[in-house]
């Protein structure tokens, strides 16, 4: 598993889950077992990972859709990706202005003063177009016997689940 900016409250329990490997990493690590990672370029073979965790992470990112890329990159086929991020169903389309630079600036257009982007509808396709299917549900759907307030999530909110697909078996 590969986890993007760790949550403090999540690597307890996904080492408890037992992963063969487990590696932390961020931008600019604050602690000394997190790995200095850019997500936009990762040192990692093709096909590495079973699952990539990147919570509120691309909305900060400059170029989500080349962070995207190398997710799907890292994945193994069947992998999963996990990218919880801050989104509206309200947008028909992804708002992003890369000359709002001014940290207030950046709060008053996408509420909060280091996003790059509000996410809108087309998310989905922004994500399928680096090769990952949607496997989005609700938190209910997916996380029906976890306590919302727990664990720290909104059940409302939709769970951002990808799918990198694995090569057709089909004969032609």
């Amino acid at each position: 598993m590969l986890h993007f900016a760790p949550e403090k409250c999540l690597p307890r329990l996904i080492r408890a889950a037992g992963p063969v490997q487990y590696v932390k990493c961020d931008l600019r690590p604050q602690a000394p077992d997190v790995q200095a990672v850019d997500i936009m370029a990762m040192p990692f073979e093709a096909s590495s990972f079973d699952v990539v965790m990147a919570n509120h992470v691309l909305e900060h990112v400059y170029d989500d859709r080349k962070a995207v890329a190398e997710i799907a990159r890292v994945l193994k086929p069947g992998g999963y990706a996990i990218l919880q991020t801050p989104y509206s169903n309200k947008l028909r389309t992804t708002w992003e202005d890369p000359g709002i630079a001014d940290p207030r600036t950046r709060f008053a257009a996408y509420g909060h003063e280091e996003h790059m982007r509000l996410y809108g509808r087309d998310i989905f396709d922004r994500f399928a177009s680096a090769g990952l299917e949607s496997r989005v549900r609700t938190h209910q759907e997916l996380l029906s016997g976890v306590d919302a307030m727990k664990a720290g999530v909104n059940p409302a909110e939709p769970f951002f689940l990808f799918e990198k697909p694995r090569p057709s078996t089909d004969a032609a």
